[in-house]
């Protein structure tokens, strides 16, 4: 039965998968109610796709607000109705950032975070601003971070616990680019959004520290399309944002965002 499952997963999220199914099959057949940590999407999917194999189970995703990337999973037998169930989310406040010539990013914050010995998947999306930074994380640890966290990168903060309502999302920076590209594959297209060489490109790709949707892709040669969003370790991650047409030299235009 396993097998049957892992032939639709990437060989190095099985491991995921096991502790999915076995949240699964403890709703199902043990009537217990299960709030994961925050997910990426691409383990949202998968535990999307392992409930709606069971008719018996019901699933609610929630990242704290509409729009959210990273998300808890709740999941409960289907006689319970997990919108019900408490999402367990807390926004820390952190003000301060903005001191001297210093201005703190995404990463800072993070690092920041994970340097109090916080795992990531207890960290939800992070919304920085001019003024400092709004986290979202899971409940039971709010205090401890309010208690601990008085530095990001160098700078002095200081930090409060937020009800959900009082969160300010902000949309992620992103620096747009238009490029003429023989096709739509993956190395050519990441090759000209990072400015290295395709044959640099392939090999990190080939050893699996690429993404395209948050699922591993190692085929160098893999179409994207608009909406695909890619991640290279080390490199940061884009979105293909567009197809506008062919040119006429018969090349693309494509319109993609990188983050920044």
């Amino acid at each position: 039965m396993k097998n049957d499952i892992y032939v639709h997963f990437h060989p190095d999220e099985r491991p995921f998968v096991d502790r999915a199914s076995e949240w699964v099959e403890r709703a199902a057949f043990g009537h217990e109610v299960k709030v994961t940590d925050f997910l990426d999407p691409r383990q949202a999917e998968i535990v999307t796709s392992l409930v709606n194999r069971r008719p018996d189970v019901a699933l609610r995703l929630t990242g704290g607000y509409a729009g959210a990337e990273r998300k808890r999973a709740i999941i409960t037998p289907d006689y319970r109705d997990p919108e019900n169930e408490p999402e367990g989310i807390a926004v820390i406040a952190v003000t301060g950032g903005t001191q001297g010539h210093l201005e703190l990013d995404h990463g800072d914050y993070l690092g920041a975070l994970l340097g109090l010995g916080i795992k990531r998947d207890r960290i939800g999306d992070l919304h920085v601003h001019e003024d400092g930074c709004h986290c979202l994380v899971v409940e039971e640890i709010a205090d401890y971070i309010n208690i601990q966290l008085r530095q990001v990168h160098r700078v002095h903060v200081l930090t409060d616990i937020l009800p959900l309502q009082q969160l300010r999302p902000a949309a992620q920076a992103m620096e747009e680019m238009s490029l003429s590209v023989a096709s739509l594959r993956l190395d050519g297209i990441a090759s000209d959004v990072h400015r290295i060489s395709r044959s640099k490109i392939v090999d990190p790709i080939r050893a699996g520290r690429c993404r395209v949707n948050w699922k591993v892709e190692e085929d160098p040669s893999a179409q994207l399309k608009a909406g695909d969003v890619v991640s290279m370790q080390g490199l940061g991650r884009f979105k293909v944002l567009l197809v506008e047409g062919v040119t006429k030299k018969g090349r693309l235009r494509v319109k993609v965002g990188k983050f920044i």
